[in-house]
């Protein structure tokens, strides 16, 4: 090999574009929302991907997170695991494409705030930190809240219908 020192760098800046979830392929801000939303919110609902979107997006501004959608959805322990890699079934996506163009666009879910997380609405946890605002499209999504500030402790019932369909 002609230029051995230059391999040990070439492997490093493969491994990081990996870890980062952006595999050897980059996608654009519309896919990276497109994929959030198809595999974290099931395609069950508008309303479920436009809360899974608009948690992407107040991740995007907190500055606590990545400052790009692809950033955010692609770190690592944040997302379905193999979400930047894994293969969308055609079926679905123009569904996903609406909505993550509508939030591209600036449409918010108008009950989700400041909530920059959610689990499957399924799970429990013994958290006292877990303020929760919504639950849709299988998910409940919460804020973050010291415990004497939470006044929503358990996911209310589920509100589907608000952003359309």
């Amino acid at each position: 090999m002609p230029f051995p020192s230059f391999r040990p760098a070439l492997l490093t800046g493969l491994a990081l574009l990996m870890l980062a979830g952006c595999g050897l392929r980059r996608h654009s801000p519309l896919e990276c929302m497109e994929r959030a939303m198809y595999f974290e919110s099931n395609r069950s609902s508008r309303d479920g991907m436009i809360a899974v979107g608009s948690v992407v997006m107040n991740r995007v501004e907190s500055g606590q997170y990545p400052r790009s959608i692809c950033g955010v959805v692609g770190q690592r322990g944040q997302f379905a695991p193999g979400i930047m890699t894994r293969r969308m079934n055609d079926r679905g996506l123009p569904m996903v494409r609406e909505a993550a163009r509508a939030v591209l666009r600036g449409e918010r879910h108008p009950m989700i705030g400041n909530a920059m997380f959610f689990h499957a609405a399924s799970h429990r946890f013994g958290y006292d930190n877990m303020h929760y605002v919504l639950v849709a499209g299988g998910n409940a999504f919460y804020e973050k809240r010291k415990s004497h500030l939470v006044s929503q402790p358990v996911p209310p019932r589920p509100v589907e219908g608000i952003t359309g369909w």
